[in-house]
């Protein structure tokens, strides 16, 4: 999804990730290439005694080796019901060199592909069938009643960062709190069959929170994110969902701020000025 980081992130992973091939008892047909956002994780399709498997490796600082986004797909295998479409975990392992830790989890292997492979925002029409959306709408109602003390969007946060990038006094009390994925963008999602990828950052998040990443994600395409609202209606066409919109834009735009999704940065600050009057 990302491109390959420098030479001495790119080197020390590929390492990583053959010590940890041969922790699993696994072997790799060709290299790993599947980089994560700064060569954070690296993953690719291995083989087992029990047939091919997905190997993902998770780099952090050992002082950073905790809490819900070094143990997400852990939890996420042991709370989220069958209704949610997901790689299931099999093994996992972790293990520290000097400051640097590792996460090793092996899953099944997720044969389709995602709908995007090279950033999250969508630039082109995937035509999904229908059977898709009402596949993506059960598992958002399943994930929305699963509890947890996970947490994916702080209060905290709002109060400080909508006014800052919104540009606009808003009130930030989140009106109403679900459990979401938490990161429901296009590369997260296979096709034409249904598989929610990346359960790191699962949690609490105000409703509605995954319907708006999946629409907020889909602006440079309008038909498709007219379909999000058209098949995630019940959520989305609320006060709440709005306010979750609302919540997504302002993420983005931070990203923005830092040189990232600068494509969508015209379309972000479109809808902020649309929802912001619909919630006057």
């Amino acid at each position: 999804m990302f491109s390959e980081p420098e030479r001495a992130v790119s080197r020390r992973m590929l390492m990583a990730y053959a010590d940890a091939s041969g922790q699993l008892n696994v072997t790799t047909a060709a290299p790993p290439k599947s980089w994560g956002w700064q060569g954070r994780t690296l993953s690719g399709r291995v083989d087992t005694l029990d047939g091919p498997a997905w190997l993902r490796l998770v780099h952090a600082h050992t002082d950073r080796a905790n809490g819900k986004l070094w143990d997400g797909p852990r939890a996420a295998e042991d709370c989220m019901p069958p209704a949610v479409p997901r790689p299931r975990l099999r093994r996992r392992l972790a293990w520290v060199m000097s400051a640097d830790s590792y996460l090793a989890e092996l899953y099944d292997l997720v044969a389709e592909p995602t709908v995007t492979t090279d950033s999250p925002v969508l630039r082109h029409h995937p035509d999904l069938p229908d059977v898709w959306w009402v596949t993506l709408r059960t598992a958002l109602d399943t994930v929305s009643t699963v509890a947890t003390d996970r947490v994916a969007v702080r209060q905290a946060y709002l109060d400080r960062a909508m006014p800052q990038y919104l540009r606009h006094e808003i009130d930030t009390t989140v009106p109403a709190w679900s459990t979401a994925h938490g990161d429901l963008h296009w590369a997260n999602l296979t096709c034409p069959t249904l598989t929610m990828l990346d359960w790191e950052g699962w949690g609490i998040a105000p409703l509605g929170f995954d319907a708006a990443t999946l629409h907020t994600y889909s602006l440079l395409v309008p038909e498709v994110s007219a379909q999000v609202r058209e098949h995630l209606a019940p959520v989305l066409n609320t006060p709440t969902g709005r306010f979750a919109e609302l919540v997504v834009v302002t993420q983005l735009l931070q990203t923005n701020s830092r040189g990232d999704n600068l494509e969508l940065e015209g379309r972000l600050r479109h809808r902020a000025a649309e929802l912001l009057d619909d919630l006057r």
